[in-house]
């Protein structure tokens, strides 16, 4: 005791950890590259490390701590994580067995290193004098290292409680997550960086497969139909939706309201305020120039072009005008009270508007009809019959809802109650009704757990092992082969340890449980299906659902998993609808193998190969019989990651610059052959000749059959003039437009260029010149792609953030960058862009971007915005940035194996 004593005093006194403490195994290659670069990384007082489940992110972090070597602070979301730490420290570093007493986890007396919980801080920091006295222990211990693990769970007070300390304590903050919450707001997304800065390194899924830390697997997504009563509903809702939608398309009352307007009539004397409500005003401009209203010369020469193109009015542009009138400038239409009333009534009654938000495609009562569809549990019962079918007795899979839904228990002999809701119990039920012996059926959560009766001895030999002696046991009244476990202060302590020993034996082979408790932390390599049932939650909630079944298991080597995911397509719209965009959004950050032949290792929705739009129902069942295809083989999903995996040595971030439509990319190509305009003439004179045979053909069945032959002429002449204009018009724009995405893979590539450099001379990228390259390329869909090679993480991402900006709508940057010229010699062609926020901050940096720009680009104007003229360009680099009918395609970030 005394000597712990005295290495106690001697840590505060010195301030760092005790000599000889080292990790006791050696470093995987991706795990290096990371410390590596810490020093780099570490230039702000920061480290921001994303990894995967199963990437040894925790023995990194503590790695990290002992190379900083100060007094540290870890906080880990909840107590099993934080006992976590304490253990992977003792075990793989200090390798001892028992605490050393300089380790706390008690946040009221900190010691050199102390791990807690943010809920344990919050608690502490909520009284203004407690915080005071945690502060003051925590200087006397000389912290100067914060490791805040998965710190996307911290709610907004305790986010405040943490970045108090941090402002006072002023350590190095070391930010480790499995899963950044790519999906949460901007504002959200910010909190989160100021925490634990921006990202400096990420570790990928494919390096822990080519390490086999993880296991080959494949995402796969079962899309359903609505039953016929769900299908009336949606459609019903859209119809009443569409009647309102048309009505206020020509609100006769806000034609004359907005007509009225001072910044409508004299739109030259409120330039300021048209320029803080652009989105607005160009509503206005849109929606009374399709009601036939003039617009003026003085509104025309406000967005800088007489013969500027004013887009149709759609659902986004009412949405956005009547937003504004009816909420946001609500105060200049105070007149008009009464009419704003009516608006919004009607709005609301048809479901467009919900708070103050307002959408013509989508309400809640839409989202949740497909969310939990019970066409989701047909899908579900199907999925684990295929599973069942493939893999027999070897099938560890598990199902995961929201809720438990007890009330489909039963109490009498026969559960025969109709299954209307999605949820475990209603899952389980599903299921048992096949009265397949040969699945083995489990229920676990934490308020009710069900096994097979024919576990009941082995849970019994578990439990024996953990000192836990009173079990009870209840038939199902409804079937004798399951039993429900009473659970105990005894058994809840160690329930969930028990069962998953259950089911990695097999004794179970089909577990349907929630997601509160199977989701982060739960430990379960057996598993190879997961099916995803969970339709509440965020993208966080279901990457870490999703991390469960990806690793790797000792006990089967040749472990390969799928994953379910579950989607009710909306037949009423041909996008897929909400469920469908939700899978689109989650996917961004899913790493997998793509369905096609060539199996490229990339994010993203696009590699399933889901269907652009969905006209019928066929499509759905065609796309379900390809999915349960592939996933049939998991030999060959193995042999694919292995394919896959040589064909590139890292993950590479770059952004896709879409084609505006991919689907008819090839159809546009056809027009332009080897730059010449030989298959242009050639595609139009055959489209030309089809259609005047067809109406040569069409006016001899006439000529006998009609008295008036000088009418039939002249009907016919004019029919096939109108469909040599049809032609040729469509084969023009799509000659225009080809010709100008044909270029525009060179284009980018000279942007880039410019940006490297610039970046480089302000020093925001530090590596030597010659040793990085700016790479763009294209896909057979006309996607233009670009990044950099040879930087470090963090310059890959400084850079794909800035050349993003630039391609981007013109939103607010102080700095603009105008280019004006002939396009081919063909029409003239005005381009804005942003000079991006890094470049843009000081003018002398701005310069040095559009010096760069002026060299390998074009000649053009820089122009700061924050005056009276640069914001009347602005003003019209807005206008005419939201009118674009070609770039206004979203701008994305991917992630590809090279």
């Amino acid at each position: 005791m005394e000597k712990a004593i005295n290495q106690k005093e001697l840590l505060h006194k010195s301030f760092k950890f005790p000599i000889g403490i080292k990790f006791k195994y050696p470093w995987r290659n991706y795990q290096n590259r990371v410390l590596e670069q810490l020093e780099q990384h570490l230039n702000d007082d920061h480290l921001h490390i994303v990894a995967p489940p199963g990437s040894g992110k925790t023995v990194l972090g503590l790695e990290v701590m002992l190379r900083l070597n100060k007094p540290t602070l870890i906080l880990a979301p909840t107590i099993a994580i934080r006992n976590q730490w304490i253990t992977r420290f003792c075990e793989l570093f200090i390798q001892v067995k028992n605490v050393p007493d300089w380790i706390s986890t008690d946040i009221r007396n900190p010691q050199f290193l102390t791990v807690a919980t943010y809920q344990s801080v919050h608690s502490v920091c909520r009284d203004k004098e407690e915080a005071n006295n945690l502060i003051l222990k925590l200087e006397d211990k000389g912290v100067a290292t914060f490791v805040v693990d998965e710190a996307h769970h911290l709610k907004n007070e305790w986010w405040k409680s943490l970045m108090e300390l941090k402002k006072h304590i002023k350590p190095v903050v070391v930010g480790l997550t499995a899963t950044p919450p790519y999906d949460v707001s901007y504002s959200e997304w910010q909190r989160y960086l100021e925490l634990n800065g921006p990202v400096d390194a990420e570790i990928f899924v494919p390096e822990l497969i080519e390490a086999g830390d993880l296991c080959p697997h494949q995402d796969y997504v079962l899309a359903t139909i609505p039953k016929l009563e769900e299908r009336n509903k949606i459609e019903k809702i859209r119809n009443n939706i569409k009647s309102v939608y048309q009505d206020l398309k020509n609100d006769i009352v806000l034609i004359e309201i907005l007509e009225s307007s001072y910044w409508w009539k004299e739109p030259e004397l409120h330039y300021e305020w048209i320029y803080s409500n652009i989105e607005f005003y160009s509503s206005a401009l849109i929606f009374l120039y399709s009601n036939q209203r003039e617009v003026s010369q003085n509104h025309l020469s406000i967005v800088g072009n007489k013969e500027y193109h004013i887009p149709m009015l759609d659902e986004y542009w009412l949405k956005v005008l009547l937003e504004n009138y009816l909420f946001k400038n609500r105060e200049f239409f105070t007149l008009h009270a009464q009419h704003q009333k009516s608006v919004e009534k009607k709005l609301r009654k048809c479901g467009a508007l919900e708070h103050s938000s307002i959408s013509f495609k989508d309400n809640d009562d839409i989202k949740k009809s497909l969310s939990s569809s019970i066409s989701k549990l047909e899908g579900i019962k199907t999925i684990a019959d295929f599973e069942f079918e493939n893999l027999k007795h070897d099938l560890r899979q598990v199902i995961l809802c929201d809720y438990i839904r007890k009330e489909f228990l039963a109490d009498s002999t026969e559960n025969n109650l109709e299954i209307n809701k999605i949820g475990v119990i209603p899952v389980f039920e599903v299921l048992r009704r096949e009265k397949d012996k040969n699945k083995k059926l489990g229920v676990l959560t934490g308020s009710l757990v069900i096994i097979p009766a024919s576990a009941k001895k082995r849970l019994v030999e578990i439990a024996l092992g953990y000192n836990i002696e009173e079990l009870s046991f209840k038939q199902l009244s409804y079937d004798l082969d399951y039993l429900e476990l009473h659970l105990s202060d005894g058994v809840k302590h160690r329930l969930v340890t028990i069962i998953t020993r259950l089911f990695e034996e097999g004794k179970v082979n089909i577990l349907v449980g929630t997601k509160s408790l199977l989701g982060e932390g739960w430990d379960a390599p057996a598993i190879n299906s997961l099916i995803l049932a969970s339709f509440v939650g965020s993208f966080v909630l279901s990457n870490q659902m999703r991390g469960r079944a990806i690793r790797t298991y000792k006990s089967n080597p040749e472990k390969a998993s799928n994953i379910w995911h579950l989607a009710c397509v909306d037949p009423t719209v041909k996008d897929g609808g909400n469920d469908i965009d939700l899978m689109k959004r989650r996917f961004r950050s899913f790493v997998g193998v793509s369905f096609d032949k060539a199996g490229k290792i990339m994010n993203g929705f696009d590699r399933l190969d889901f269907p652009e739009t969905i006209t019928n129902i066929k499509e759905v069942e065609k796309y379900n019989i390809n999915s349960f295809d592939q996933a049939g083989s998991r030999e060959a999903l193995k042999a694919k990651w292995n394919a896959s995996l040589k064909n590139g040595t890292q993950m590479v971030e770059e952004i896709k610059v879409p084609y505006p439509d991919d689907r008819n990319y090839k159809k546009d190509r056809t027009l332009y052959f080897r730059n010449t305009l030989r298959n242009f003439t050639g595609t139009l004179g055959a489209s030309v000749l089809a259609y005047l045979e067809f109406s040569l053909n069409l006016f001899a069945r006439l000529f006998n059959k009609v008295p008036n032959k000088e009418v039939l002429i002249w009907g016919g002449t004019i029919f096939i003039g109108l469909g040599i204009v049809l032609f040729g018009t469509r084969s023009i724009n799509a000659l225009l437009l080809y010709l100008k995405y044909r270029d525009i893979e060179k284009d980018i590539d000279r942007i880039g260029i410019a940006l490297l450099n610039a970046m480089s001379i302000t020093g925001i990228i530090k590596t030597k010149l010659d040793a990085i390259k700016v790479k763009t390329s294209k896909d057979e869909y006309g996607g233009v792609y670009c990044h950099i090679e040879g930087g470090t993480a963090f310059e890959s991402s400084a850079f794909i953030n800035s050349i993003q900006e630039i391609l981007s709508k013109v939103d607010n940057p102080r700095y603009l960058i105008i280019r004006k010229g002939m396009f081919k010699g063909l029409y003239e062609q005005i381009d804005y862009h942003n000079v991006p926020e890094e470049l843009g901050r000081r003018k002398n940096e701005a310069q040095i971007f559009f010096y760069q720009w002026s060299k390998y680009v074009s000649k053009s104007r820089l122009i700061y915005t924050r005056n009276p003229e640069g914001r009347k360009l602005l003003l019209k680099a807005r206008i005419n940035s939201l009118s674009a009918n070609i770039l206004n395609e979203d701008i994305e970030h991917v992630n590809v194996w090279k």
